[in-house]
């Protein structure tokens, strides 16, 4: 993207980050009209706090704690809250035997909802829009290290929700009983 300088228009921060925004937006909220919604409300922050925008290269993630910070308004508006404890999620071995199964983006997005924000943030923000540990720390004003655990326990949570399927096992018992027979 070509940097304007101080005159910067609203306009080609729009067409160089919105696409990335919404998905970062759906991906929070679980609805394309929310996602709409907010990716609205962050152009129109960042517009009137364009001033505030001192180093061109940071405008992406300056962009993504915009949104972040509506979308956290918003659930604390509605008094939102998750209440799924990672407490108790426990270890799971970093490779499966078996390659992955496809999964389902309307399982997975239902996954990352019942997820609580500050373990969602981390998984979208890395594992779909490649920022690194320390950007996201820096967004959520937390140690590298806490991003770290939150991406572990959040990953695990997912792998346990999302590898839950009658027809894995169902499949794998066929393949058993075919195989004694």
């Amino acid at each position: 993207m070509r940097w304007p300088g101080p005159s910067c228009k609203i306009e080609e921060l729009v067409e160089a980050h919105y696409g990335t925004l919404y998905r970062y937006a759906f991906r929070l909220s679980g609805s394309a009209a929310e996602a709409e919604d907010l990716t609205q409300d962050t152009f129109c922050q960042a517009q009137s706090k364009l001033r505030q925008l001192r180093e061109p290269d940071k405008a992406r993630p300056w962009l993504f704690a915009i949104l972040r910070n509506a979308y956290l308004h918003r659930v604390r508006d509605r008094k939102i809250e998750n209440s799924v404890s990672l407490d108790c999620v426990g270890d799971l071995p970093d490779r499966l035997h078996e390659p992955l199964p496809e999964i389902d983006p309307v399982r997975l997005q239902e996954a990352l909802d019942d997820l609580p924000e500050v373990f969602r943030t981390p998984v979208i923000l890395f594992y779909f829009e490649e920022f690194s540990y320390r950007d996201i720390a820096d967004q959520m004003g937390v140690p590298i290290g806490t991003i770290m655990s939150r991406l572990a326990r959040a990953k695990a949570f997912l792998r346990g929700r999302l590898m839950q399927t009658p027809v894995l096992i169902d499949d794998r018992l066929a393949r058993r009983v075919e195989e004694n027979v």
